[in-house]
């Protein structure tokens, strides 16, 4: 899971896949897992050569789009993210990086067989306009990657109170690690992201949820109650329950028609 290092915009992320609490190690590890498999279950079926990411951040899934696609675009609103990326973008030939944003993009339409948007939505004002972005960007039949916080999980809901100040200063302090304000500023639930994805008329091929937290459990449990957390997950996944889970992940595919 390589990581462009070079930019201090990037030691949150590189902390939170390399994380000493084997909880918040998991969590983002299983998403980079899910994410990574399905672009390698879908990547050469989609028309085209071409891949693109919104918000790479510190490039995690690059590498793995430069497996599968001789081209890659990644796009950020943020020119120091792309900057951040020079040296990963010197190692892989194909990647360019280009500065959009996904709310206004002036990206041709119909360009890329496979988009990816992870961990992205939660951060813009509108992710109804951003989902009808990545349908105008996709090739017909080609597929989107989508992941982004459920609404009213156990995380997003405990970071409520975590994140607030006075308190986000014990979070450090249980982690002993970096802790920031997450910048969610458009949770949505599923059946809200549903309809949303519907209205683009991409069509839902595969759906997941994934991330259990419980606090204080995570926290203090160590690796012990860390694989416990892990382990109700497992028990609860594809039950109502699984509406407590951190992350909704989606494989959307473009008509061809």
């Amino acid at each position: 899971m390589p990581l462009a290092t070079a930019h201090p915009l990037f030691a949150l992320q590189e902390t939170l896949y390399a994380s000493r609490n084997y909880t918040r190690r998991r969590l983002h590890r299983e998403r980079w897992e899910w994410v990574t498999s399905a672009i390698a279950r879908h990547a050469a079926a989609v028309p085209g050569r071409a891949g693109f990411e919104w918000a790479p951040g510190a490039g995690v899934y690059l590498p793995t789009l430069a497996q599968h696609f001789a081209e890659v675009t990644a796009a950020d609103v943020e020119a120091a993210y792309l900057s951040g990326l020079a040296p990963l973008a010197s190692q892989l030939p194909g990647l360019h990086l280009v500065t959009d944003d996904i709310q206004r993009s002036t990206l041709p339409a119909n360009a890329f067989g496979l988009v990816l948007c992870s961990e992205v939505l939660e951060h813009v004002p509108n992710p109804e306009t951003a989902l009808h972005t990545i349908a105008r960007l996709l090739r017909p039949g080609g597929v989107a990657i989508v992941t982004t916080p459920q609404r009213y999980s156990v995380m997003e809901l405990c970071c409520r109170i975590a994140l607030l100040p006075g308190v986000i200063e014990l979070a450090r302090l249980a982690y002993g690690e970096p802790v920031l304000p997450t910048g969610h500023i458009s949770l949505r639930s599923r059946p809200a992201l549903r309809r949303a994805i519907a209205q683009t008329g991409l069509e839902v091929r595969e759906e997941a949820r994934l991330g259990l937290y419980l606090p204080l459990l995570a926290e203090v449990g160590g690796e012990r109650g860390g694989r416990w957390i892990e382990a109700l997950e497992h028990h609860c996944a594809d039950t109502p329950l699984d509406h407590l889970f951190w992350t909704q992940a989606y494989v959307l595919r473009k008509s061809k028609a």
